[in-house]
């Protein structure tokens, strides 16, 4: 499913114009983004969390020169599904088959 999809979807479900949802799913994204860079989580009640995980400093080989290379340490994003959400996605049934 694309972002057009989900757009598309929202407006049927609620009626409201496909380019207000765009504009109000494009903001949700910021809103996501900038927090996270803020080092900022966010908690969606029933649905799940934005977090940063951070990464610790390790030794990698760049195997194409022989070389050992050092990765400082830094904050990826990540998304942790709430319980509520991980079990609905565990009941529902496959529809391919």
């Amino acid at each position: 499913m694309t972002k057009a999809d989900v757009i598309a979807e929202i407006a049927s479900k609620t009626g409201i114009d496909k380019k207000d949802v765009s504009e109000t799913l494009e903001s949700f994204f910021e809103v996501v983004k900038d927090n996270l860079a803020k080092q900022e989580n966010i908690y969606v009640r029933g649905f799940g969390s934005f977090i940063n995980k951070k990464r610790a400093q390790k030794i990698a080989r760049n195997i194409s020169k022989n070389t050992a290379i050092t990765i400082d340490a830094h904050y990826v994003p990540s998304f942790k599904p709430a319980k509520v959400f991980v079990e609905q996605v565990k009941t529902s049934t496959d529809p391919t088959k």
